[in-house]
């Protein structure tokens, strides 16, 4: 489970490509007459991460489908079944090229957490930090106490607020055992604090809670990542399904880039570099879930989710296209 970081590494490609495939099946017990669903499956595109190829297959053939994006920019399709059906297939793949972002992070050199926090607050007459939105609790990341008593000692006065995250996400990995199956997706956070064990999805809230307890801003991330990291070393936990991390929004931090968001991955106590895969940003889980929906009948139903990653392997710097939008 120990992921050493993969910051700084000399041996890595200037791009990696990564194909995923990613297939959620449905069995009902009985027809379905309708259903109305969301994906969130398209991974982003931007300055470090190119999208070369996306497919979005469903069987049955849906009566309406569109795309579009959400509120937080993500990329979205919503597709309706209006024929009676007893099960249903999605199955997303995609073929992505990923650079890393964060090779020249300098910790130590981003500003103290407290004048971040300061950034974030409400001033009347003063600019709006669109942050600020990722400084608030959300459904599944509360406010808890006993969380900001567990991370306070981080908290440090002055101290770096790049050094605060790296070492609670170190602290997350050392303190909560990765347990399969140990939570649900309505697991109270409360719950997984006090039982010290959970999923990354759970990790990734708890980072994003001891962070905005402290007045910071931090965002839920949807995604993948390699089973065998590029570079060597230990398989990463989490692959072979979907993945969850968190990016914390540290600005003027040598080494981030020009937004501020930096990426922490909890579960493999890593900063992501090329095994990560990015698909969608978001208060927590319930902003991003790869495939919700609402349906008309089906009685009980059975669930299967299974994910492949594959290196295809590196690619020259200067396949990369030219104009790539800004880093999100």
């Amino acid at each position: 489970m120990m992921r050493v970081s993969s910051v700084g590494r000399e041996a890595l490609p200037a791009i990696q490509r990564i194909e995923v495939v990613h297939v959620t099946s449905y069995g009902y017990a009985a027809p379905v007459s309708l259903s109305h669903h969301l994906a969130h499956l398209r991974p982003l595109a931007d300055a470090f991460q190119q999208l070369e190829r996306f497919t979005l297959d469903v069987e049955p053939a849906p009566a309406l489908r569109s795309t579009g994006a959400d509120t937080f920019g993500n990329a979205c399709t919503r597709f309706q079944l209006a024929q009676p059906h007893d099960s249903l297939q999605v199955r997303a793949a995609s073929v992505v090229a990923v650079r890393p972002r964060f090779q020249g992070l300098e910790p130590a050199r981003s500003p103290a957490w407290e004048a971040v926090r300061a950034r974030l607050r409400y001033l009347a007459r003063g600019d709006f930090e669109p942050a600020v939105e990722f400084a608030q609790p959300s459904p599944y990341v509360p406010r808890l106490a006993p969380l900001r008593d567990w991370a306070a000692s981080s908290f440090a006065p002055g101290r770096p607020v790049a050094e605060v995250a790296l070492e609670l996400m170190r602290r997350i990995h050392t303190d909560f055992a990765y347990r399969s199956r140990s939570t649900e997706i309505d697991t109270p956070l409360q719950q997984v604090l006090q039982q010290r064990a959970g999923v990354c999805q759970d990790f990734a809230h708890l980072l994003a809670a001891a962070l905005r307890m402290a007045g910071l801003a931090a965002r839920y991330v949807s995604g993948y990542l390699l089973t065998q990291p590029v570079g060597g070393g230990p398989a990463l936990v989490g692959a072979d399904a979907s993945h969850a991390w968190v990016q914390l929004w540290c600005p003027d931090t040598p080494g981030v880039p020009a937004d501020g968001w930096l990426d922490l991955d909890p579960t493999n106590d890593c900063v992501p570099a090329l095994d990560h895969v990015r698909v969608a940003v978001g208060r927590d889980y319930g902003d991003v879930v790869p495939l919700r929906g609402v349906i008309r009948g089906g009685g009980r139903h059975m669930l299967q989710v299974g994910v492949t990653t594959r290196r295809l392997g590196a690619a020259p710097a200067a396949a990369w296209p030219a104009a790539a939008a800004p880093a999100r």
